[in-house]
C-alpha cells in the first residue's frame, strides 16, 4: 500500500475571503469549489504544487475560535520555495500578509515567520 499527504483542513471564517486572499494574495490555484448545500468542499493549493489546503468555513464557536490558532501559536504550515528573494518580496508586498521577523539563514535553509490573513502562522523557506 502506498500512502501520502493529500490534504490538511484549514478552518477560516468564510469561504470566498479566504478563496480571494488565498489565490489572490498567496498565488495559490483554485483546486475545487463544490456546493454541498450546508457547505462547500474548498481546496487551493501552491502553484508548485504538493498537498491542499480544504478551506472549511468555521460552523460554531469553537471552530470560530480555532480560526489562525490551529498551531497553538506555532508555525505549523511551511511554504517551500526555490527563489526565496522573489517570493518573500512578493509576499510582504501582499495585503493580509505580515512578516514577524527579517529572514534568518538556518543549517536546512533560509527562513522567515509570517501570518496570513487570518492569523496562521507560516514560514517561507528556501531548503539548502
Amino acid at each position: 500500500m502506498t500512502t501520502r499527504l493529500g490534504s490538511l483542513s484549514l478552518i477560516v471564517p468564510e469561504y470566498d475571503s479566504a478563496i480571494a486572499f488565498y489565490c489572490g494574495q498567496m498565488g495559490f490555484e483554485l483546486v475545487a469549489d463544490i456546493d454541498q448545500g450546508r457547505k462547500r468542499w474548498v481546496e487551493v493549493r501552491p502553484p508548485a504544487g504538493g498537498p491542499t489546503l480544504v478551506l472549511a468555513r468555521a460552523d460554531n464557536a469553537t471552530q470560530a475560535e480555532a480560526i489562525g490558532q490551529q498551531g497553538a501559536g506555532r508555525v505549523w504550515l511551511f511554504l517551500h520555495t526555490d527563489d526565496f528573494a522573489q517570493d518573500h518580496a512578493r509576499l510582504s508586498a501582499a495585503e493580509g500578509v505580515t512578516f514577524e521577523e527579517e529572514p534568518r539563514v538556518e543549517p536546512y535553509g533560509t527562513v522567515a515567520v509570517f501570518r496570513d490573513l487570518f492569523g496562521n502562522r507560516w514560514d517561507l523557506i528556501q531548503k539548502t
